[in-house]
């Protein structure tokens, strides 16, 4: 019976085995690797361009001149002719003293004046007669030296006199109390019926020169021999923007306020218009100084502006640019393209098949959100300028606007099982 039962077994076990062996050869047949979707990237074509060369810094604007009015002689103020604030022109009253005690003292003088000069006359009469006399023998000589000394003493007290005088008319003079430079005014420290002291410590008032003002900015020790190439004679165009920060004057690479152009270009607005839209007014540098500061190692910069509209104020911080040259036909990309990895910059180039090529460049310096290339790309490349965190090499993009935010298109698939992408306009 156990006989009779062994072939059903074996013909089990041998269906069995070889069940198993068709499935492991149906395991082993390749299976296809799914493709990935294609990357959607914004791209941007690179260009020439004027780029400036500019060194950025923090400034504050100085006035060109700034006088502390003080009375000149002691007493009561009777008139203030000027409101505080107000801008002055040059040799216009700003405060008058009581003249009286001034001009009691000048009258005094002139009357003494008067006298004197009387007892001169009459001492030269004497003097002259008494020398024909002495020459006749009719009196001594010793009286008729004495007659000329009398002369000689009334000619020295009548000099004196007209010195007084003059000391007089200068004190009667400065009872009104003028503006010694054009300006504006600030706070009147003393008010009608204060007494004035003369050469006091607390000034008048202060007038500050503001048409034209300066703007007092330093920069980097570094760049000493650029600023000494290009603007040893003065002249290179300056920028001030008010109330924000500039980067700081040690990086020369930052953006600047102004928009790239032409020397030409810049040379031929005026300055009306060589204010950008973010209000930056334009001057010109005007000062060096002759000694680097050892502690900051930095060297202190002057610009001159017109200040026409009064927008720059004595005391205001300011944002500065100092263009010293215009690069002519610079080769750009913007800077968002630029990504830096562990064997430097690079950025990803999309050829005429939308593939995207890793390429190593080389970046001299970042200008008003642009990138100088100075080696790794040519006129003309596709450059990606969104997307690059989902590339990878080799990977097939579709391009998409830049008003675009929408996610990337879903890929549609073909025969081959790759995403069929378009570019959008």
């Amino acid at each position: 019976m156990t006989g009779l039962q062994l072939p059903g077994l074996s013909q089990r076990l041998i269906a069995a085995t070889l069940s198993l062996t068709l499935g492991v050869a149906a395991c082993s047949k390749p299976v296809p690797k799914p493709v990935p979707p294609d990357v959607s990237v914004i791209i941007a074509t690179t260009k020439r361009m004027s780029v400036p060369y500019t060194i950025e810094a923090n400034g504050t604007v100085t006035p060109l001149q700034s006088a502390n009015v003080v009375a000149q002689v002691d007493g009561i103020i009777v008139a203030v002719p000027f409101t505080e604030g107000q801008e002055v022109a040059h040799g216009q009253v700003l405060f008058r003293i009581d003249p009286r005690p001034y001009q009691n003292a000048y009258q005094q003088a002139l009357a003494a004046l008067a006298r004197d000069r009387a007892t001169l006359d009459n001492a030269k009469r004497q003097a002259d007669r008494y020398g024909s006399l002495a020459k006749d023998g009719s009196v001594t000589k010793q009286e008729a030296e004495l007659q000329g000394s009398i002369y000689e003493s009334a000619k020295a007290t009548l000099q004196a006199d007209e010195a007084q005088v003059a000391t007089a008319k200068f004190n009667l003079d400065n009872t009104t109390v003028r503006a010694p430079i054009a300006g504006r005014t600030g706070s009147v420290l003393v008010r009608t019926g204060n007494l004035a002291r003369a050469a006091g410590a607390a000034p008048l008032v202060v007038i500050n020169q503001v048409r034209p003002i300066l703007v007092r900015f330093a920069v980097p020790a570094a760049q000493l021999p650029l600023v000494l190439k290009y603007g040893a004679k003065g002249g290179l165009p300056v920028t001030a923007v008010q109330g924000g920060a500039a980067p700081t004057a040690a990086d020369s690479s930052t953006s600047v306020q102004s928009p790239p152009d032409s020397k030409a270009a810049y040379a031929a607005r005026t300055p009306a218009q060589q204010q950008s839209a973010n209000g930056a007014m334009v001057g010109k540098l005007s000062f060096i100084d002759n000694a680097v500061d050892t502690t900051t190692g930095t060297i202190v910069l002057k610009a001159s502006f017109a200040n026409e509209a009064g927008s720059l104020w004595a005391g205001q911080f300011v944002s500065t640019s100092l263009r010293l040259f215009v690069m002519d036909s610079a080769l750009v990309v913007p800077s968002q393209a630029v990504v830096t990895g562990q064997r430097g910059t690079y950025v990803y180039v999309i050829d005429s098949a939308n593939i995207a090529k890793q390429q190593r460049v080389s970046v001299d310096r970042n200008v008003n959100g642009y990138a100088v290339i100075t080696s790794g790309l040519s006129d003309g490349d596709r450059v990606v300028i969104e997307g690059q965190s989902r590339l990878t090499p080799n990977a097939k993009v579709v391009l998409r606007s830049v008003n675009d935010t929408s996610a990337a298109p879903a890929a549609k698939t073909g025969g081959n099982g790759r995403g069929q992408g378009k570019s959008r306009p």
